[in-house]
């Protein structure tokens, strides 16, 4: 026991020693926001990766980049199979302005998957690279709805709901949609996809007629999309860089600046006390022996 305590000495005391020796560069390094620099002119490299639900991490490093002189383009990995459809909108509209108002150009790389909200955001972009086998696509807008009111019958068993309209609890699982609740459901997924097959015919310049007959939820592999129209060529991400280095004026061997979003060790001690009063780490500090 007295070899332990002596070892927990030691060990405090060369940490607190570490801990004097650190440079004030080293500390904001710890507790700063831990941003890169951006030292040579170059194409900035951002991933967009599975399901979409706020896309703030991505749109932190593209809106903060973007004013960069140095940044003269853009390339985002998409390998998603869409989301939430606000979020996706949100992409889509800052992928835009970064074209229209800063003037970089954007290309998007698909590897493995851009479907429904990914693939939304993708148009946004000048120019969409894709992998001949990636799944693109899905334009369509979708409800689920789980019924669980045959499992709930039973006598001591019952929902009592007191909505205060008769909207209120539509898609509840406790009971079957009524006919009027069905038509608001399918009014509001009709409109966010006339909302996206919009977004579609100014992004890819492509006649509303033709994309009605595609704009019925299915997916495209990489190829098909290219020869339909939905993406623009066939090819890797090295691909896609040396393009969008020819497009912003810095030759096919253009510098990559992959951006990444630091958390400061500042920001994660604060988020520890919320994590400890989880009802999992309750459960796993009260156990008694």
């Amino acid at each position: 026991m007295k070899r332990v305590v002596q070892f927990l000495f030691i060990f405090i005391v060369v940490m607190f020693a570490g801990m004097l020796v650190l440079s004030v560069g080293g500390l904001v390094s710890l507790f700063g926001s831990g941003d890169e620099r951006v030292d040579k002119a170059s194409i900035l490299a951002l991933d967009l990766e599975g399901v979409i639900m706020d896309g703030k991490d991505m749109l932190e490093l593209l809106r903060k980049y973007r004013k960069e002189d140095r940044i003269k383009g853009v390339l985002i990995r998409i390998n998603s199979p869409g989301g939430v459809v606000g979020p996706s909108q949100e992409m889509y509209e800052e992928i835009k302005r970064t074209r229209e108002e800063f003037k970089k150009p954007v290309y998007v790389f698909c590897s493995a998957v851009a479907a429904s909200g990914a693939y939304y955001a993708a148009v946004g972009a000048d120019k969409i690279y894709t992998t001949p086998g990636c799944m693109i696509g899905a334009i369509g807008a979708l409800m689920e709805f789980m019924n669980l009111e045959n499992f709930m019958i039973g006598p001591k068993f019952s929902v009592m709901p007191l909505p205060t309209g008769k909207f209120k609890d539509a898609g509840a699982e406790y009971k079957p949609l009524t006919s009027e609740q069905r038509a608001l459901f399918q009014e509001l997924l009709d409109d966010v996809l006339s909302q996206f097959k919009g977004a579609i015919v100014e992004g890819r310049k492509m006649k509303p007629a033709f994309l009605d007959q595609y704009a019925d939820g299915r997916v495209f592999t990489g190829r098909q999309a290219v020869k339909l129209g939905f993406a623009d060529k066939v090819g890797t991400w090295e691909d896609a860089r040396k393009a969008l280095g020819e497009a912003a004026g810095l030759g096919p061997n253009p510098e990559v600046f992959k951006a990444k979003k630091r958390r400061a060790l500042w920001n994660i001690l604060k988020r520890l006390p919320a994590k400890l009063n989880s009802t999992k780490s309750r459960k796993i500090f009260s156990k008694r022996n």
